[in-house]
């Protein structure tokens, strides 16, 4: 079905009512699930009526609906794509063969640990962004910010839903782990480090939604050519609503470089000092938030070369990105991808299995995809008519995964020594003073209609409401 029953408990249009253990388990977890939310969820939001869009239907066309609702009693579920009884399995070794609809027990564990891995993003970034309400330079920004926390809580319930009904015990105990971990925790923290970074202020939130929630889509869209057909299903609704994320990253960094550049152009300088003593983030700063939100992110996509990534593809558990688009055979077997080492001192670039260079495939895919949002910034900066380009590092630079861990490396791709990155590194990667300074402009304006002076409005609202609409209502 592709309408939504919200008239049970949980939501959902997976007719959850039809199996009473699943839908007991699943109720069971639900309080677990609010008290992780009281917990680590928005600061203070709880009875906030915030202009939120809901599912309600998986139909491409008008899936949702939006209206003011209160955080807590936002309607978190479960919603699944049509499936389709014919599907067949497109690539790997079980290429021709119908998809799965049920784990086959070969799979299990890898199965389990790649939606666990996928599951565990989810609460991580709602933890992150825990307190930036508090620093909100625009209801409207606001409004975005809880948008984006009541989504990734219903992909938390996407990958807990498939645990609970695959995974028997197992995937139950798993579910539970997901609101145990905590993002930064010393003792049981998130599994990837990108989700244990903080989150201090707007400007990395605009970098981690616009780089970081960019991984999501591709990681979710390799999951989506799964063989496993309640997996496809799950992650291709998941990308529906990623889209907000990565919309709300790009257009806040666009409007930071605006507004920077219109103080720019108001005071004739592109001294660094004089824009921050204006309460703009000069653009050297937000070129060093970039590398470093780009480097840490695609740290996330693994080890350059992975036998784990060959198992995956093979067994058909995560294709490639938009792999039904892809003209080879979609078994690789035989082919070969470049990927990068250093010797003697110099990046190379070495032919190795495609297969075993999946991870390296799909980073690839990430990078174009990322280069071309960086360069619409520029185009603001073009705009302008201010003479400076944002750019993204060189892929091997501040790594912190695979065989380029730890090498040093300019953000122009030039390996450097070790005496030259400490006594450059400021110059290429956030500092405390950068980060202080930005910690210094973050101040809640929550008027309708009023922005921070460090942030251009947008051209519109939400939903073609105006910019100055009440888009959160305080009571």
């Amino acid at each position: 079905m592709s309408s939504i029953n919200y008239s049970e408990k949980i939501p959902n249009n997976v007719n959850l009512s039809e199996d009473r253990t699943l839908q007991r388990a699943l109720e069971g977890w639900q309080p677990s699930f609010i008290n992780w939310w009281d917990d680590v969820g928005p600061e203070g939001s709880t009875n906030y009526d915030v202009y939120l869009r809901t599912a309600v239907s998986v139909d491409p066309a008008g899936w949702a609906q939006f209206g003011h609702v209160k955080m807590r009693d936002y309607r978190w579920g479960i919603f699944l794509n049509p499936g389709d009884a014919e599907r067949q399995i497109h690539f790997g070794d079980h290429k021709g063969e119908k998809a799965w609809t049920d784990v086959p027990g070969e799979h299990r564990a890898n199965l389990r640990r790649i939606i666990v891995t996928q599951g565990d993003t989810e609460p991580a970034s709602v933890e992150q962004q825990r307190h930036l309400g508090l620093t909100a330079p625009s209801m409207y920004d606001l409004r975005n910010l809880f948008q984006v926390n009541v989504e990734e809580g219903r992909h938390l319930w996407a990958m807990v839903y498939l645990l609970h009904k695959h995974f028997g015990r197992d995937g139950r105990e798993e579910a539970d782990a997901l609101l145990e971990r905590q993002s930064g925790d010393a003792n049981n923290p998130r599994i990837l480090g990108a989700f244990n970074e903080k989150t201090p202020d707007w400007l990395s939130f605009f970098m981690f939604t616009y780089f970081t929630d960019r991984d999501g889509k591709f990681q979710l869209a390799a999951l989506a050519e799964s063989a496993f057909d309640p997996l496809a299903r799950t992650t291709k609704f998941m990308l529906t609503e990623e889209a907000h994320h990565m919309f709300v990253g790009e257009s806040g960094v666009s409007r930071v470089v605006q507004r920077t550049c219109q103080v720019m152009n108001e005071l004739k300088t592109d001294d660094p000092q004089k824009v921050r003593a204006a309460g703009a983030i000069d653009l050297d700063t937000v070129q060093r938030y970039l590398n470093f939100h780009y480097s840490v992110t695609i740290d996330l996509f693994g080890a350059d070369q992975s036998s784990n990534a060959a198992t995956f593809y093979s067994s058909g558990l995560k294709g490639r990105y938009e792999e039904g688009k892809r003209t080879d055979d979609h078994q690789l077997k035989g082919q070969t991808y470049k990927v990068l080492e250093v010797v003697n001192g110099q990046l190379v670039e070495k032919e190795v299995p495609m297969l075993n260079a999946l991870n390296e495939v799909l980073r690839d895919d990430y990078i174009k995809d990322s280069v071309a949002g960086v360069g619409r910034w520029n185009k603001v900066i073009e705009k302008a008519g201010v003479p400076f380009r944002l750019q993204v590092p060189h892929k091997a630079f501040n790594r912190a995964i695979g065989a380029l861990a730890g090498i040093r490396l300019a953000p122009d791709g030039r390996v450097v020594s070790e005496n030259e990155w400490h006594a450059r590194k400021n110059e290429w990667l956030p500092s405390d003073d950068d980060r202080a300074f930005v910690a210094s402009l973050m101040g809640r304006v929550v008027e309708p209609g009023k922005f921070a002076n460090w942030i251009a409005p947008p051209v519109m609202g939400i939903n073609r409401q105006p910019v100055n609409y009440e888009y959160v209502r305080f009571g």
